[in-house]
């Protein structure tokens, strides 16, 4: 019985009249919170403050949802319906007095970790975290190893963190991964564990991946000639001399979210020719055909490469893997970007989900994506 058919907990706990605090502690310790109830996500906070308002960044959903305070406690809820298989990052904005700060949410131990801090997160029916993200003890791990690159094109020494699949072989030929913001995809979206794991299933090839450690990101994956000159010229040539790689457009891929999905397609667009697959996640790729856009100064660059490709799109590689959050208002930009890259004659596989901006969306998404672009034995089988 769903939510929408079913008295909601929190209501049977008003109808009981004014709760004592021994009523509200039982309460809570029967029910994790937010409560799951169908499509209906009850978000609640105890304690005496004057406002309490849910802060989230659902598309289309004003960004804060006030939390109601039930008579005679200390106890605040507030309904939120959301469609099957949702997962949403939240924090909770608290007032007392004119002190106003925005909190994790004290009632649920789940957090979502990111390079600006973590959020609490709601998982609505339907949603789990895919098994093929938590390590498994029957697949064979891979190996990282350091590396530094100096780079005429950077101006720098360019740090790379390499993985090597289980069971390396010097006689073999593999496949090469270049990942943008390397550190962020292996602390935030289990990388390796992942790598790992699809490699021992067989649903992706054994691969090599060379994860970047950017300097000025927003300078470096913003359509940067020095970038994608290092990639293609330095990074790529080095990896192909030292390690027995497949040295052919097929048997190569970049891959980035949100800004270094930007550094992805700009750096095939530089090279064509030399990359077969792009794996692109919620690029933020941002557009406008006069005036000013919505991404402030920072996107400039990025939003003059985007209006240019989607001016004089042409192919840049054979596979391409888009995907995007539904709550995030990146997609509309990407729903867009669609069909510009299918109608070049590059194969393209597009998928959504109930998810927004965040580390968790795109590590929930590598299995489709890699499995697309360096499909494993198993996957070729259905292919």
């Amino acid at each position: 019985m769903t939510g929408s058919t079913r008295r909601l907990a929190i209501n049977r706990l008003k109808e009981r009249g004014t709760p004592d605090a021994a009523a509200v502690d039982a309460f809570l310790a029967r029910h994790p919170v937010p409560l799951v109830e169908g499509a209906r996500c009850t978000f609640l906070y105890r304690g005496e403050v004057d406002e309490v308002h849910v802060v989230h960044r659902i598309l289309g959903l004003p960004d804060r949802l006030p939390l109601r305070r039930l008579r005679g406690t200390d106890l605040w809820s507030a309904v939120l319906e959301l469609p099957e298989g949702s997962r949403v990052e939240y924090q909770l904005e608290v007032r007392r007095g004119e002190h106003v700060e925005r909190v994790n949410d004290p009632l649920n131990p789940h957090r979502s970790h990111s390079p600006v801090g973590s959020s609490s997160v709601c998982f609505a029916t339907g949603y789990a975290s895919p098994e093929w993200t938590e390590p498994d003890p029957e697949a064979r791990p891979g190996t990282l190893a350091e590396l530094t690159v100096p780079s005429r094109a950077l101006r720098r020494d360019a740090r790379v963190t390499l993985y090597l699949p289980a069971r390396f072989r010097r006689t073999a030929a593999y496949p090469v991964l270049v990942v943008h913001d390397g550190p962020d995809y292996l602390q935030y979206a289990a990388a390796k564990t992942v790598l790992d794991n699809l490699i021992h299933r067989l649903d992706v090839a054994a691969l090599v991946a060379a994860f970047l450690h950017p300097g000025d990101r927003l300078v470096e994956y913003a359509n940067s000639t020095a970038h994608a000159r290092f990639v293609t010229t330095e990074l790529l040539a080095r990896l192909e001399r030292e390690l027995p790689l497949m040295q052919a457009p097929a048997g190569r891929c970049l891959m980035g979210a949100s800004f270094g999905a930007v550094a992805a397609l700009s750096t095939a667009y530089r090279h064509p020719g030399t990359y077969g697959g792009l794996l692109l996640q919620s690029g933020s790729f941002v557009f406008t055909d006069i005036g000013e856009h919505e991404g402030g100064p920072v996107f400039d660059r990025a939003v003059r490469f985007t209006n240019r490709y989607r001016d004089r799109p042409r192919a840049v590689a054979d596979r391409v893997f888009v995907s995007c959050g539904v709550y995030e208002p990146l997609i509309t930009r990407n729903r867009s970007l669609v069909p510009i890259l299918s109608g070049t004659g590059m194969r393209v596989r597009y998928v959504e989900s109930r998810d927004g901006h965040s580390w968790e969306n795109w590590r929930d998404r590598l299995r489709d994506g890699l499995s697309w672009v360096f499909p494993g034995p198993k996957k070729l089988v259905y292919e």
